[in-house]
């Protein structure tokens, strides 16, 4: 079975954010970063796919050149080798645009299946993985907890609401986005790291044009503030104003 891994660099949690100077995106010159983590979820289940079924892990990164830093994470961790779609602007692009970068590395590797995250840590959009698949011409699910593989055929078992689960046949090639805590993660050995070290990333062109899609114009920190109203009336008018405010203002009801 031959499965590619789309990975992402993000932010550390712990790192405090600031904004860049054109408040279009953080300012990530000084930044820590690592791994995404549903990204890790999904690359140990395609290592748990191929220890079970055989076959090769392709890891497939599309950002910057200091996205090397998790690719090499990744190979460490398992995965045979890499392909990198390496520019400065996938750095903060759009869903469409990532799943463009992400599907020319993709396509001439004819995988038998494609793992994502199901969302970024920094944008947390979960969109990449589906549009990927509508790119690739791949069926897909997502919010996937387990994956069952078959002879040309994937069983997988979706998240729902509610506390709800629901099982999807799938034909493969096919596309899944993994959601957190499916499994338990490994760790990178110092092996397995020195193993990493000769392991080929392989250097591939983003498109020439990126689809069109949404352009941040302000991004900015929300404002801390401490206001207090008093409801006039009786304390039944307040009841039911405070009510009607929690629901078409607050929308917490």
């Amino acid at each position: 079975m031959k499965i590619a891994v789309c990975i992402k660099q993000v932010v550390t949690r712990e790192w405090q954010l600031r904004v860049n100077d054109q408040k279009t995106w953080i300012r990530d010159q000084d930044a820590s970063f690592e791994l995404n983590e549903p990204d890790a979820y999904a690359l140990e289940e395609a290592l748990r796919l191929k220890e079970k079924h055989g076959g090769e892990v392709i890891v497939c990164c599309a950002g910057p050149a200091r996205a090397t830093q998790v690719i090499r994470e990744a190979l460490a961790r398992g995965a045979d080798r890499a392909v990198h779609v390496e520019s400065d602007a996938l750095a903060a692009a759009d869903a469409g645009a990532v799943a463009a970068a992400l599907a020319a590395a993709i396509t001439p590797e004819q995988v038998d299946l494609v793992l994502t995250g199901l969302q970024s840590d920094d944008q947390g959009f979960g969109q990449v993985g589906v549009i990927l698949a509508e790119t690739l011409g791949m069926p897909h699910a997502t919010i996937i907890m387990e994956v069952q593989a078959e002879s040309g055929s994937l069983r997988v078992k979706r998240e729902l609401e509610g506390g709800w689960f629901q099982w999807v046949g799938l034909p493969m090639p096919a596309l899944l986005t993994i959601q957190s805590g499916i499994n338990q993660l490994r760790y990178a050995t110092l092996k397995g790291i020195m193993a990493a070290k000769k392991k080929e990333i392989k250097k591939v062109a983003a498109p020439a044009s990126a689809p069109a899609g949404p352009r941040i114009a302000s991004l900015y920190f929300p404002e801390k503030g401490k206001k207090t109203q008093i409801l006039p009336g009786t304390a039944a008018e307040a009841a039911k104003e405070l009510v009607r405010r929690l629901r078409e203002e607050a929308r917490a009801l």
